[in-house]
């Protein structure tokens, strides 16, 4: 357990917090290309480590974010026009591009020199993957961005479920390393059958195994960590096991042990201390199209999620939980994997106190995620900012270790790819 003192440091991102301090160091996405796929469209709002910018696509189809309000009076800029490459403020008409320059004074005289003076806050900003990419740390020391290890090509096929989420993002990624809760929240949709590894169809997911009582074993890596959830197999159970490896990639990433047919990863966006934009994510050249895993998982606009991606199954309705469904063989009552998962995190409270819990070895994931998060933040708070950043979790360009999943015999590595793959499936 860690002390409450301990938690906020793990938790609070917002302000000068620490933890968001680090995050800072590392590309996010902002928002999905989807929301603002029209040029000259639709702004919208977006919120990251408890600050407000505005992302917009421009005339030309280039995305900007900057802050929200405008450097006149302060007024949204989510309010304003989007025209001839840029924002144009509605209170006085100051326009300004996606660059953070000031275009445009109307309400001051002509040969002012005020609009040179004046240079608005705009964030760097990559498109990938069907997401805007942002950079919110030190401007003068922007470092290149890096694909993430969801989609290592520019063409990769990926498809994301985006939901808003009303809880501090390290519960929810504390919830994405846990392998153990799968075998019980998620039984009715990861169910047990007779399969020589993970496999999937539009109904559910597959697994080797009737094992809720994993082994976990955990290793450092650059990025992280990886672990391996290691239960017995349905068949050769003697002289098998069935190994689940999760990677940790921080400090917001998890890849999860892929099924048969694609990869599967989420990453955890603080928006700010009490809010989280979740994003799981199916992936490879098998992932299914974006419609339909939006709506395997429950998470699909309009249908299930409101404007604002919040989910309309929420605490103060029970999460739409039918209890009719359960006695019926559904394990929950709740559709989706992530609409389980989501009224687990809610309900720990918008920050979990985990200066109650009570852990058991099951928890290993979840013990080495805040040891090493722990770790990471008193050396950012004892070397300072300037020390750390040279050094930050791992170095840039470091390969990260692919998640996996498969049957081995029992004295096989886990950790090893070379040894584990050679393995997988022998004699089965």
């Amino acid at each position: 357990m860690l002390t409450p003192a301990e938690n906020d440091m793990l938790c609070r991102v917002e302000g000068d917090a620490p933890m968001g301090q680090v995050m800072r160091y590392y590309w996010m996405p902002a928002c999905l290309s989807e929301e603002i796929a029209e040029p000259d469209g639709k702004p919208i709002r977006v919120r990251l480590l408890g600050e407000n910018f505005v992302a917009f696509r421009d005339s030309d189809g280039e995305v900007g974010v900057m802050d929200e309000l405008c450097p006149h009076r302060r007024a949204s800029l989510v309010l304003g026009r989007n025209e001839e490459c840029g924002l144009r403020c509605l209170y006085h008409g100051w326009k300004i591009d996606r660059k953070g320059n000031v275009l445009d004074m109307p309400s001051e005289p002509e040969e002012s020199p005020l609009k040179n003076k004046v240079k608005h806050r705009s964030l760097p900003v990559k498109e990938w993957a069907g997401a805007v990419w942002v950079y919110l740390g030190d401007s003068e020391s922007v470092p290149p961005f890096e694909p993430p290890a969801w989609a290592p090509q520019e063409d990769t096929k990926v498809s994301i479920a985006k939901i808003n989420i009303p809880c501090n993002w390290a519960q929810i990624l504390e919830g994405a390393i846990d392998s153990a809760h799968s075998s019980s929240l998620h039984s009715s949709d990861m169910v047990p059958a007779r399969v020589i590894q993970a496999e999937a169809d539009d109904n559910a997911w597959y697994r080797p195994s009737t094992d809720k009582n994993p082994s976990i074993r955990a290793k450092s890596t650059e990025s992280g960590f990886h672990y391996a959830a290691i239960r017995r197999p349905i068949k050769k159970a003697d002289t098998h096991s069935y190994v689940r490896t999760s990677v940790f990639v921080a400090p917001m990433t998890v890849l999860i042990p892929p099924n048969g047919s694609y990869n599967v990863a989420n990453i955890n966006v603080p928006i700010d201390d009490e809010n989280t934009a979740f994003h799981f994510i199916a992936w490879g050249d098998n992932a299914p199209d974006v419609d339909n895993w939006r709506s395997f998982l429950g998470a699909s606009p309009g249908e299930h999620l409101d404007d604002n991606w919040f989910s309309k199954r929420q605490a103060h309705n029970w999460f739409l939980q039918d209890r009719k469904a359960m006695k019926e063989g559904s394990y929950t009552g709740i559709q989706g994997i992530p609409n389980q998962d989501m009224a687990m995190w809610v309900t720990m409270g918008k920050i979990a106190d985990r200066s109650c819990d009570t852990l058991g070895a099951s928890d290993g994931a979840v013990v080495e995620f805040r040891r090493y998060m722990m770790d990471q933040l008193n050396r950012f708070v004892e070397e300072g900012a300037a020390a750390y950043e040279k050094s930050v979790f791992r170095e840039h360009g470091a390969e990260i270790i692919p998640s996996w999943q498969g049957v081995i015999p029992k004295d096989t590595d886990w950790s090893n790819p070379v040894e584990r793959d050679e393995h997988k499936l022998m004699d089965w």
